[in-house]
């Protein structure tokens, strides 16, 4: 993400693009990610691919009115400025301060208000054609096009509906779609006109109408003299285009033999995917990314540029330095990835910073990588030590012990947990101790099964009304193990 944000603010959208790529895959239901990448397409002018994104974000995190900026600033650049304008209206219903919302407002809505001057002006030309235009736009105009087999396949066409929508919310943009061939089709059925192609040498598409509807007809004829410059817009399947595409793509992956020939594959999958969005196509692009990643990874990998990297965290770390520390063991595991002694490294490092969550998942890390290295056991042991989480923490320590025996990081850390654990069961914390821990507890998904186990529940029960049936509760390893677990808590206190 900030390889991506630092390649957009140098104007290197592309790179920008790809960053933010990367950063999905590992993070793909991180708002911010679609966000950015959608400005990036923007930038680019590929408002299509930024309107996926966008409405991607506004998807994962409908609060956030960044989302709808994004999502206005894509359908401004798509043209379609009426959604635009909701989008951005929405985006002020969460934020009403918004100078970027307020901003894009106030330019799609002199974007709106222009289109609608030109259609009013094409209107008064028209000697009020509109009317009858806007009569055919009814409600029961839906079931008109999906009868008629000259338009029933349009209705497959997204593009196509949108099209048709907001030319019922809003006649007066006919204008902006006379264009397309498909439009002046539907208007036909609509209209129940015929419109008829003439052969070589003829006078062009003849359109039986009456005077009133001569604007469609003038409109007509330069659309057909742009209809083999618009191809792929006017005549071509999407769907067709998109499986072209896809198959392109695919040549393209199985060429590929750096990280970087991965580029165009995916680029073209992404390109499928605006004209369709195929699960195939989505698989054959995720697979592509992710590809991508691991030859990545394969092509940065270094052991001795790794090690070079830790030792510069470690004086780093000696001299209190502890965000460049973490920058260079970042660096030492992005050149080697299975080097536990960095991730231990940078555990500590987070530990200092107060960054427990962090340091508890690389010191877990580190042990994943090496279940010997007993250093991990250590690190994870303090920190969950430091979170007051004793009981775990006297797991992770004993669990240490078991490959290391003589250890005396390890052999400490048992014996101040065992103390502190005795202090619960003694009742000797003070009444703020005791709530915080039992605050904290009550988090625990392991404590609350206990708590809801109807088993447990039974012998909480008999701890404190029948001693008999507690003692033989206590002979069962398990019931003791959960009841150490409790008093670890303070949810319950021997006395």
């Amino acid at each position: 993400k900030a390889k991506g944000n630092a390649a957009f603010s140098s104007g290197n959208y592309t790179e920008a693009i790809n960053h933010f790529t990367d950063a999905i895959t590992l993070a793909p239901t991180n708002h911010v990610l679609y966000s950015n990448r959608s400005a990036a397409y923007a930038s680019l002018n590929k408002f299509s691919e930024a309107l996926t994104d966008a409405q991607k974000t506004v998807d994962l995190k409908p609060d956030w009115s960044k989302g709808y900026s994004r999502l206005g600033a894509a359908y401004h650049g798509l043209r379609n400025y009426n959604d635009a304008v909701s989008a951005y209206k929405k985006g002020l219903e969460i934020d009403p301060n918004n100078e970027t919302l307020k901003s894009g407002l106030k330019d799609a809505e002199s974007a709106q208000a222009a289109a609608e001057s030109r259609a009013g002006a094409s209107r008064s030309r028209a000697g009020g054609s509109n009317n009858l235009f806007g009569d055919a736009f009814g409600p029961d105009m839906w079931a008109k096009l999906t009868a008629d087999p000259a338009t029933r396949l349009y209705m497959q066409q997204p593009d196509f509906v949108n099209m048709m929508k907001d030319l019922q919310r809003n006649p007066n943009n006919l204008n902006l779609y006379l264009q397309d061939q498909r439009v002046m089709q539907a208007l036909s059925v609509l209209l129940n006109i015929k419109m008829q192609a003439g052969g070589p040498g003829g006078a062009g598409d003849d359109v039986e109408v009456p005077d009133s509807e001569n604007l469609a007809k003038e409109r007509k004829r330069p659309a057909a003299e742009e209809g083999e410059t618009r191809g792929r817009e006017l005549r071509s399947d999407y769907k067709m285009v998109a499986r072209a595409l896809t198959r392109k793509g695919t040549a393209l992956v199985k060429m590929a033999k750096t990280s970087k020939d991965y580029e165009p594959a995916i680029e073209t999958f992404q390109k499928a995917l605006t004209e369709h969005r195929n699960p195939d196509t989505l698989k054959k692009l995720n697979d592509a990314e992710r590809a991508k990643k691991e030859l990545e990874q394969q092509e940065y990998y270094d052991p001795e540029l790794a090690e070079k990297e830790r030792e510069k965290g470690n004086e780093c770390f000696k001299e209190q330095k502890y965000p460049e520390a973490i920058r260079h063991y970042t660096e030492a595991l992005r050149r080697n990835p299975k080097d536990a002694k960095a991730y231990s490294n940078r555990a500590a490092c987070y530990t200092k910073l107060g960054a427990m969550p962090e340091g508890l998942k690389d010191a877990e890390k580190c042990i994943e990588i090496d279940p010997k290295f007993s250093k991990g056991y250590t690190r994870k042991g303090a920190i969950q030590f430091f979170m007051k989480e004793f009981d775990k923490a006297l797991e992770t320590y004993q669990e240490g012990l078991k490959h290391d025996p003589q250890n005396p990081e390890l052999l400490e850390g048992v014996r101040s947990c065992v103390q502190q654990i005795n202090r619960a069961s003694r009742g000797d914390l003070t009444p703020d101790e005791l709530k915080e821990r039992q605050a904290k507890a009550m988090q625990d998904p392991e404590i609350q099964n206990i708590l809801t186990d109807p088993v447990m529940a039974q012998v909480l029960k008999d701890l404190q009304e029948n001693p008999k049936a507690a003692q033989d509760h206590m002979k069962n390893p398990s019931v003791m193990n959960k009841i150490q677990k409790l008093i670890g808590a303070g949810i319950v206190q021997m006395r």
